[in-house]
């Protein structure tokens, strides 16, 4: 275990050492569990677009062009958009998810 010095507002000390409180853990465990958080936050960030820049979007094409074109299931339409762009198909449910919902008891 290392140890760290930190140098923190008075403000942010008082809050930290409020909500450390209210939750019964210690300071040290409170700045450490936020640190977790944010670095949980950034390394999924760039996991995520390290996963994109590998995507094969002929692939992607390939595997959406046998999804077949249907009206969306009543109560998924999509709200129209303000900017005057029509929404994109491919994001619209399609029966391949009725199967799959059916197939999990889903069906309605």
């Amino acid at each position: 275990m290392s140890m760290l010095s930190l140098r923190l507002p008075e403000s942010l000390h008082r809050k930290v050492r409020e909500l450390a409180a209210k939750e019964s853990i210690s300071i040290n465990q409170f700045i450490t569990t936020a640190v977790a958080e944010k670095m949980a936050a950034l390394l999924t960030e760039e996991y995520l677009a390290e996963r994109a820049r590998r995507a094969d979007t002929a692939a992607f094409d390939r595997i959406l062009a046998r999804v077949p074109d249907v009206p969306p299931m009543p109560g998924d339409e999509r709200e129209p958009t303000t900017s005057g762009r029509q929404p994109n198909k491919r994001l619209q449910p399609t029966k391949a998810r009725k199967r799959s919902q059916s197939r999990a008891g889903l069906k309605r």
